[in-house]
């Protein structure tokens, strides 16, 4: 319910009535409506998914279809009611989000308002709808979004909270995937084109580490980048352990310095496989391997 109402989810109550609860969703999201019926049904009295057709000049066809979900009246509607509508108007209850949102929730939200923009085959941005939330209420969810994952969103001119690093969107697809339903398909992780790494690159890394003789001691690090795989035959990555250990690593700002190395031809495809994955930068995985070697942390599946 948290990530319903946060997302295609209202409320409507007529004078003397007891509220209900509903949601639509156009024809061809049909699959994703039933499955949100069917998740509710046993815990809310709601009626199955309902077809509407509404005429509307102003489209092509000269009309919409979609279907609706409407629950009957209730003690638990009536309760979320006073919670989310407490003037008759809705206004996101802080605390009870805080206390309810999870993973599930995300992955809810993002199903109902949420858009995976892919240029040329990459995924460029991940989209959160929130115009119709105030400006408080939307810093309220970015500031959730970040206390809880360390999710960096952004807001565009639209009012929208948008995803743009690359490591983070495949961090947030990890974070939903259980729950996204096959109908959202369009909005699931896609598989990356494996793009080539230059010979000689340009790496930067935190100032602690002193170095004298960049292309040989990067290169030597560099043998920790097999402990990201968890299988050497497919060359997958162990995603868990990855996004674990990179958000700790992205944690706090570094003083940095940038070296101009030639990195040999077996690290440069393990360094593009993994960014492929990942969506990680290729200072950032040498920077990995600097603290497996610095703390002897690298770990083997």
């Amino acid at each position: 319910m948290c990530g319903k109402l946060l997302g295609d989810g209202c409320m409507t109550k007529q004078d003397r009535r007891k509220p209900r609860f509903q949601f639509m969703h156009r024809t061809e999201d049909f699959g994703w409506t039933y499955h949100c019926y069917e998740q509710l049904v046993n815990d809310i009295p709601i009626n199955r998914p309902a077809y509407r057709k509404v005429l509307d000049k102003r489209l092509s066809k000269g009309f919409s279809e979609s279907y609706v979900v409407q629950s009957k009246t209730d003690e638990l509607i009536t309760s979320l009611y006073k919670i989310w509508y407490p003037q008759g108007k809705k206004r996101l209850p802080k605390q009870w989000i805080q206390q309810h949102m999870d993973e599930r929730s995300l992955a809810w939200w993002y199903q109902d308002d949420g858009h995976l923009k892919i240029v040329n085959g990459v995924m460029h941005k991940i989209i959160l709808s929130t115009d119709s939330f105030t400006n408080e209420e939307i810093e309220f969810l970015k500031c959730l979004l970040w206390n809880k994952w360390k999710l960096h969103f952004k807001t565009d001119a639209q009012n929208r909270l948008i995803l743009y690093d690359k490591f983070q969107i495949h961090y947030f697809l990890h974070l939903v995937s259980p729950w996204l339903h096959e109908s959202m398909n369009r909005k699931s992780l896609v598989i990356q084109p494996l793009q080539p790494i230059a010979t000689r690159t340009t790496i930067y890394l935190p100032s602690i580490y002193k170095i004298e003789k960049p292309t040989a001691e990067i290169n030597e690090k560099l043998n920790s980048l097999v402990t990201l795989f968890i299988d050497s035959t497919t060359n997958t990555v162990c995603t868990n352990h990855i996004f674990h250990t990179f958000l700790q690593l992205r944690s706090e700002p570094k003083d940095m310095n940038n070296y101009q190395i030639v990195i040999r031809e077996a690290h440069r495809l393990n360094l593009a496989r993994i960014r492929q994955q990942t969506g990680l930068t290729i200072s950032e995985l040498v920077e990995y391997c600097f603290e497996c070697n610095s703390f002897n942390r690298a770990i083997v599946f």
